[in-house]
């Protein structure tokens, strides 16, 4: 299948590198052109914008960071959305809110356009090994078209209805995936304050039922103080930003979310946004 994809960064160039390593013909872009090479070189071919990127694919694929590069780059200057054909199916992967991933379904329809809001959940170690899980809002006939796509990219896929559902669920996991990061980085550098040693708080604490247990997997990163991103800050900091919007459209109060969100804002302006987003247990050790 010829595929466009747009939006190489840790996730997409990943994404990106399966379904080429599967036979599939891709035609890429990213603003940053460098993201580029790794694919090019095992036969990709290059764009230098989103409406080439877009021109005679059947599929395209954006993994981009907010709505607002998502709305540029779908139409903006050489919008990707003027130069695909009726018929075509858009599969967004970018986390946007809900009332974002409806708008550019409305959009996309009125072109003829099939938008699929396929949010994922797994971050970059998932995402090299084909293991992501898809969380769909979208028609089923277009995504029995790209299923076997997302089937090469993840280990499962949920259709949990309409447009916007994916995007729906994905707020619901970031949001519980910070404040359990919160939660625990907080309990730890207490639990140090007080006298306890770090190996015993992560021994106790790790295999207690209420802590979640993505955390085991990040102890690593937290004993070796090794911050490299798999799931930058920055990147949780906005997807906190969108699921407060979403509250406030909802009319529901969120008051412990709001204030994670102004936690992880606080990091990320003294420098730990393009860190991991565990680093937020070392932003609470300095502090």
């Amino acid at each position: 299948m010829n595929i466009a994809f747009i939006g190489l960064g840790i996730m997409g160039s990943r994404m990106a590198a399966n379904l080429q390593r599967a036979g599939h013909i891709l035609t890429v872009y990213n603003r940053t052109s460098e993201k580029s090479e790794g694919l090019k070189n095992e036969g990709a071919t290059v764009v230098t914008s989103p409406a080439l990127a877009a021109k005679q694919n059947t599929v395209l694929i954006s993994m981009l960071s907010t709505p607002e590069v998502v709305l540029e780059t779908a139409l903006g200057p050489n919008g990707f959305l003027e130069t695909m054909e009726k018929g075509t199916i858009w599969v967004n992967c970018s986390t946007v809110n809900p009332s974002f991933a409806k708008e550019m379904g409305m959009l996309a329809a009125k072109k003829g356009i099939r938008y699929i809001d396929a949010p994922v959940a797994g971050t970059k170690g998932p995402a090299e090994k084909g293991e992501l899980v898809f969380l769909i809002g979208s028609e089923k006939e277009p995504l029995s078209e790209v299923q076997p796509l997302l089937d090469i990219m993840g280990k499962k896929t949920l259709h949990l209805g309409e447009i916007g559902n994916g995007s729906n669920m994905k707020m619901l996991i970031n949001l519980l995936l910070a404040q359990s990061m919160l939660a625990f980085s907080e309990a730890m550098v207490l639990g140090e304050q007080m006298g306890l040693e770090q190996e015993t708080l992560f021994n106790v604490l790790l295999n207690v039922p209420v802590t979640a247990p993505f955390l085991a997997l990040v102890r690593p990163k937290l004993e070796k103080e090794d911050f490299e991103a798999n799931f930058p800050l920055q990147w949780i900091q906005k997807d906190l930003h969108l699921a407060t919007t979403t509250a406030y459209e909802q009319g529901v109060a969120m008051p412990s979310l709001n204030i994670a969100k102004e936690v992880f804002a606080s990091a990320k302006q003294s420098g730990y946004g393009q860190l991991d987003f565990s680093a937020i247990y070392q932003y609470y050790k300095k502090k």
